[in-house]
């Protein structure tokens, strides 16, 4: 089958990303295609653009360089130790920002109200970030006929339509990369071709959708990282409130957009079956190609990797890089890939017909405790 990865916005919660690729990695399941949206984007750029031999390793550089040495040692404090601990360190990145990443626009216009070019209004600056993918990722490589396949998605600023940018079609380089995480009024938008472009997570967050809609169809297993959660508690505090706002905004749309693709299927089967009862005398062989394009005996398996971390219900978890929190986040999203490696369900039988499986995680030794 063909080998997806499909990487949601979410970032400093996208240490999990890493994690979770770190353990295909180790088991030789290397993507044929990885699709990805702001931090899903960064961490696609560098599987995609490097060899086998380095990606993950560059993968490795990329998250230390921007996590942030924590004061304490995470793992011989207490709980609220850890949390006073986060607090300063985010803290840190809203004013300092975060280095090989981004940068506060310290002398701007822009926070006082008053106009500015565009690409700068902004409260803070990615050019580092374009200079660390520069470092971190072999464009060549990734723009090299026969590699793996990359897409990034980013919104266009005037006009509020999804774009898609994919190296089987166009050369990408840093610029596509910043554009997919460009989200105001944090980042600046990126003007690629003379046009604006912003996180394409304001659109949709999964990018699940642009591996339903690829054709033909062929048997597939994607592996969809979700770093937000739909389901949660009710909150009581403003933290809470904060947080269940940016969960509910972020999460994946998957389970929509999954019933959408059966419908889709079973309509296009029975087209096919209404095709083969006309009579020989009214079947072309242009029209018996559109069917087979369509690729409808096809089976997607998705396997479904949920970040856990509720991170205290902060609303800025996704700015928290602290060094602790970020090698958790890489640990459970390695140990979650091996469950799922394990479990291996879409090994399972399955009939001809079945357009899709979702396989969610099995429960964990300490779950089952």
């Amino acid at each position: 089958m063909r080998v997806v990865l499909v990487l949601q916005g979410g970032g400093a919660l996208g240490a999990y990303q890493a994690g979770v690729a770190h353990a295909l990695h180790e088991h030789g399941l290397v993507p044929d295609w990885i699709v990805g949206t702001s931090i899903g984007a960064i961490n696609a750029a560098i599987l995609a653009g490097n060899s086998t031999e380095t990606r993950l390793e560059r993968l490795k550089q990329f998250w230390q360089r921007v996590s942030r040495r924590d004061s304490v040692d995470m793992n011989r404090v207490t709980d609220e130790q850890r949390r006073s601990n986060i607090w300063l360190a985010t803290l840190d990145t809203l004013v300092r920002g975060v280095p090989g990443f981004f940068a506060p626009r310290l002398f701007s216009l822009f926070s006082a109200g008053i106009a500015v070019k565009p690409e700068e209004a902004s409260f803070y600056d990615t050019a580092e970030l374009a200079a660390t993918l520069e470092e971190l990722v072999d464009f060549d490589y990734l723009n090299a006929p026969g590699g793996m396949r990359l897409t990034v998605n980013a919104l266009k600023v005037k006009c509020g339509t999804l774009s898609r940018f994919d190296n089987s079609e166009r050369r990408i380089c840093a610029d596509h990369i910043r554009a997919s995480g460009a989200l105001p009024p944090g980042f600046p938008a990126v003007r690629i071709d003379g046009e604006l472009y912003w996180d394409g997570g304001l659109y949709s967050n999964t990018p699940l959708q642009t591996v339903l809609d690829d054709l033909p169809h062929v048997d597939t297993l994607v592996f969809m990282v979700d770093l937000w959660s739909a389901d949660g508690p009710e909150p009581t505090t403003l933290d809470e409130v904060q947080t269940r706002q940016k969960d509910v905004t972020f999460a994946s749309r998957s389970k929509r957009h999954i019933e959408d693709y059966v419908t889709k299927h079973r309509m296009q089967h029975k087209l096919r079956a209404l095709y083969a009862a006309l009579p020989e005398r009214e079947r072309s062989a242009a029209d018996e190609a559109e069917l087979a394009a369509l690729g409808c005996d096809s089976t997607m398996h998705i396997v479904r990797l949920p970040y856990a971390g509720r991170d205290w219900h902060m609303a800025a978890k996704d700015i928290n890089f602290s060094r602790g929190s970020i090698e958790w986040r890489w640990e459970q999203g390695y140990q979650d890939g091996l469950r799922a490696i394990k479990a291996a369900g879409w090994l399972a039988f399955v009939t001809e017909d079945t357009p899709l499986v979702v396989h969610e995680l099995p429960p964990s030794q300490h779950d089952a405790a």
